[in-house]
Order: C-alpha cells, then sequence, then structure tokens
C-alpha cells in the first residue's frame, strides 16, 4: 500500500519522540528568566516549527507544535504518495478513490500551513506578553506618587 514504509515507520517514531520530549519536558523546567523577549526574534526562531516556542521557554507547546506538524507532513507525504501509484486495476490495496486521496492530500497540506502560522503567532503574542505576571503583580501604588490632600478646617 506505502511505496516506502521505512520512511513512514521513521517519521512515525519522530512524532512519537517529539510528542514524548513535550510531555516530559513540558512544565519540568519553566521559564523563570526576567529578560525581556523579542517579538522579532520569537518570530525568527520560528522558522522551525515550534523554535517560536522554545525561545519563550514554552517547551511542552513547542513539542505539541512540532508533533503536529510532522503528524501533518506524514499524512501529506502517504496520500500523495498512495494519490501517484493508484492503480485502479488494483482496489485490494486503495479502499478509497483517487480523487480521495488528492483531496487528502491537500487538507494535509493546508493543515502544514495552518499550524505553522498559529506557531508562529503564537511565539509573537507569547514574546509581547512576557513580562505580564511580573506587570500584574506589582502594586498599583508603587509607582505613583502619592498626593496628599489638605483637610480644610
Amino acid at each position: 500500500m506505502y511505496s516506502n514504509s521505512v520512511t513512514e515507520f521513521f517519521l512515525r517514531i519522530l512524532f512519537v519522540i517529539c510528542l514524548g520530549f513535550s510531555f516530559l519536558l513540558g512544565e519540568i523546567y519553566p521559564d523563570t528568566s526576567d529578560s525581556i523577549k523579542s517579538p522579532k526574534n520569537a518570530a525568527l526562531s520560528s522558522i522551525i516549527p515550534g523554535g517560536g516556542q522554545l525561545y519563550n521557554g514554552k517547551k511542552f507547546k513547542a513539542g505539541m507544535l512540532l508533533a503536529g506538524e510532522v503528524l501533518a507532513i506524514v499524512n501529506w507525504y502517504n496520500n500523495s504518495q498512495l494519490y501517484s501509484s493508484y492503480n485502479a486495476d488494483n482496489d485490494v490495496d486503495y479502499p478509497l478513490p483517487k480523487h480521495r486521496y488528492l483531496e487528502k492530500r491537500n487538507k494535509y497540506v493546508w493543515w502544514i500551513g495552518f499550524i505553522y502560522i498559529y506557531g508562529l503567532i503564537d511565539a509573537i503574542v507569547d514574546a509581547h506578553l512576557h513580562p505580564f505576571e511580573d506587570v500584574m503583580a506589582e502594586e498599583l501604588g508603587n509607582n505613583q506618587n502619592s498626593v496628599e490632600i489638605k483637610k480644610e478646617d
């Protein structure tokens, strides 16, 4: 059915490894740095899926995005191979008509793009909001000058 089952096997193993690392490293080492994160650097780090999330210290998100990309690429590749090697005389190996493999291939290309753009936008927003918890933890009176009101007798 698949023309290159070894490639499929290794891509599935890569998916399991990415998913496993995202669960193992997700919240064990949270990002506690007080450094300011640059949205531009987050966007540049997002060239590799999940790279922007790693830049922001979100290892679980990075693993999930990378695993999603790998899964979408594996499914795109499999459907592309099935579409290319479709043989109408041999219906046993192909449970779907040929046009369904084309539709599924195109669907997974869209998923690859959506996951990538989501990761890019998420990395930029996380970089913008990195100091949010520290800002919200401050008391309101710390940065304001106290004004004394004179009481008139």
